[in-house]
């Protein structure tokens, strides 16, 4: 821990709610933190968001699951996606990226799955890792076995799943989606489309409507210990993993406590204008029997923290306020601060054990 991160650990703010309208993991009979053990930790998210959790997590455990959305349609991951018909691996590679060790292994090949290449040809802007995740699938056959032998070829520290076996298509409906219409509400598709739409996102499904999660994702969140859903983006990114039924259903079942992680900044065009406690009330909207325990943010993103606590009650959770952004001013999570906020709370409910 550098010796910032050590200072602001301390500066980590506790705000709890008078009441508790949801169902905690106290509630849910959660299970003994087991004295010694790592927590079982599972992240769900996806693109720059999870990556940027999965960093900091990494350094406080080395039980981590990362359970990525299979939404995207653009880039690289949209031309396989429609060329294959396969699940799109974008937000999977970077997930493997980010739980790449510091050493000289782990970074080179963070390096080198997250290389594009530049061409004037086809194989213009392809990323590596994703033309080797889309490989060994065909060759395996299998989603959760090759991701698995590619976790092991990075080192990584930590598991890479899908949160379903097919690749979805992000629905949304939005107002004023056409400037000239700003009162109408439109159907925009696809994941890369409603994240940089102009007008305000009402709500999000997926097609198909009932898709099969992965049985390993569904298991991993079962077992865990702590589950962290956040920060990414919201529409896209964040709130899919409630839109499929089993892993919904294992969000609300599981004896594990939740994290939400909130974003440093609203998204420009997704959720553009967002407060953070609005962040909340659409998320209940799309789950309304989710169960929160604590919701971070950080305490220079949140202007009314009386309202953010407001809107964490009706999910049953306390607010923790912490200093997790970088210092240059960019709207990213630092992975040191993240990590000393991460574990402070897991200690704050019993976790025993050292921050690494």
């Amino acid at each position: 821990m550098t010796g910032r991160a050590a200072l602001r650990l301390g500066r980590l703010r506790r705000v709890t709610p008078e009441g508790r309208a949801g169902q905690p993991a106290e509630a849910r009979g959660a299970r003994p933190r087991r004295r010694g053990a790592q927590p079982k930790v599972v992240a769900l998210g996806g693109g720059m968001g999870l990556s940027a959790s999965l960093a900091a997590l990494r350094r406080i455990t080395g039980d981590l699951t990362a359970v990525v959305t299979v939404a995207d349609d653009g880039g690289s991951s949209g031309r396989l996606r429609d060329e294959l018909g396969v699940l799109p691996p974008g937000d999977l590679r970077k997930a493997l990226a980010a739980l790449c060790g510091d050493d000289d292994w782990g970074q080179t090949w963070a390096r080198v799955i997250q290389h594009r290449f530049q061409s004037q040809g086809d194989l213009h802007e392809h990323a590596v890792g994703n033309l080797l995740i889309v490989a060994l699938w065909e060759q395996l056959g299998d989603h959760v076995q090759a991701l698995d032998l590619v976790g092991r070829l990075l080192g990584a520290q930590g598991r890479v799943l899908p949160m379903s076996a097919v690749p979805l298509e992000l629905q949304a409906l939005v107002k004023g989606h056409d400037p000239a219409r700003p009162d109408e509400v439109d159907t925009v598709r696809g994941q890369a489309t409603v994240a940089l739409t102009p007008g305000e996102v009402q709500s999000v499904h997926v097609v198909p409507h009932d898709p099969p999660a992965v049985p390993e994702a569904v298991a991993a969140v079962r077992d865990a210990d702590w589950v962290v859903l956040g920060p990414g983006s919201w529409f896209s990114s964040v709130i899919p993993h409630l839109l499929v039924p089993e892993l919904l259903d294992a969000l609300t079942e599981t004896k594990a406590r939740l994290v939400l992680s909130l974003n440093l900044a609203p998204q420009p065009g997704e959720t553009d204008g967002f407060s953070p406690q609005r962040h909340l009330e659409v998320l209940a909207r799309h789950a309304p029997k989710l169960a929160l325990d604590v919701v971070l943010a950080d305490e220079a993103a949140v202007p009314d923290r009386d309202s953010l606590t407001d809107a964490a009650k009706g999910f049953g959770a306390a607010v923790e306020l912490a200093p997790v952004a970088r210092t240059d001013g960019s709207p990213r999570h630092d992975p040191e601060l993240l990590a000393a906020a991460y574990d402070r709370i897991f200690r704050m409910h019993g976790r025993i054990g050292p921050w690494r």
